[in-house]
């Protein structure tokens, strides 16, 4: 089977290499927290001291980094891994980063003989642990054909978006409309609270109604309401706030190079820095709600 090397084991990308090992993959890991590779190499995986030993005879490439200068130090540079990794190999950049960063990184790749694909998911923590992610994929067709048995082992939704770029622009707009979503369920779930609704009950007419969202459906911000939801886990685990913040930072440097108008998308950076500056990054970005209750 194909061997892969996989760079990236945090909560995204722990799972999603698990997943991969199920499905029979060889895989050789590598992280900087080394816990994490001693966690995988328990279950099968091999291995690597470094980036450069993970990719070592690897056909293909996967990477799962925080943000774009991670992803552009990795692959670029004197010491990048494109100058380690063979024409004609494949790699799968699944980070979430800002399209102009991934399409510089396209552009190196294509200079180097190496197929990339940026690809980054949605899903969540709970979609990669039960391989049910959506991805989001930007570049040439023909390699997504030979990347489309991969993906499917760590998801169920696999898009072609465009060209080089293309998934990162999907990404960020989507999750610009899940953190106005948010807000705006945050909101409406406080108001009726506060005039005497009890929150179930208002969660569901919502949900049955024209106000009825994903956020509804899938992941309450109300503690109770959902009893897997994070909200009635302390806001514990899910989608960090301050991830949430870097995706709406990504979404206006996009809105900018195009000239587009996202007032909304704006307004919800500012909560979602407003809550990083009150200590809640590390929470679940549903933690939004907490700005509504006094």
């Amino acid at each position: 089977m194909t061997q892969i090397a996989f760079i990236g084991l945090g909560h995204m990308g722990l799972p999603m290499a698990r997943n991969l090992l199920k499905a029979g993959y060889p895989l050789k890991v590598f992280d900087l927290v080394r816990s994490a590779v001693d966690t995988l190499a328990g279950e099968g995986a091999l291995p690597a001291a470094s980036a450069a030993e993970a990719v070592e005879g690897a056909q293909v490439v996967i990477s799962m980094l925080p943000a774009s200068h991670h992803v552009e130090g990795l692959y670029l540079g004197e010491d990048g891994l494109l100058k380690r990794i063979p024409a004609g190999r494949l790699v799968l950049e699944c980070s979430t980063i800002a399209p102009e960063s991934a399409k510089k990184v396209h552009l190196a790749a294509r200079e180097h003989g190496v197929e990339l694909l940026d690809a980054p998911v949605s899903g969540g923590t709970a979609g990669a642990a039960a391989g049910t992610l959506t991805f989001m994929v930007g570049g040439e067709a023909g390699a997504l054909e030979r990347a489309r048995p991969i993906f499917a082992a760590m998801g169920k939704n696999i898009f072609h978006a465009g060209p080089e770029g293309a998934g990162q622009i999907a990404k960020v707009c989507n999750n610009q409309v899940l953190a106005v979503q948010m807000i705006a369920t945050a909101e409406a779930m406080a108001l009726g609270v506060a005039n005497g609704l009890e929150p179930a009950t208002l969660a569901e007419i919502m949900r049955q109604s024209s106000g009825g969202n994903w956020t509804l459906e899938k992941y309450n911000p109300w503690p109770g309401v959902m009893e897997n939801a994070p909200a009635s886990k302390g806001y514990s685990g899910g989608f960090m706030a301050e991830l949430m913040a870097k995706d709406l930072g990504l979404a206006q440097e996009t809105a900018s190079h195009s000239g587009s108008s996202t007032p909304m998308g704006a307004l919800a950076l500012q909560l979602y820095r407003l809550l990083l500056k009150q200590g809640k990054g590390k929470q679940d970005f549903s933690v939004v709600q907490q700005l509504f209750v006094e």
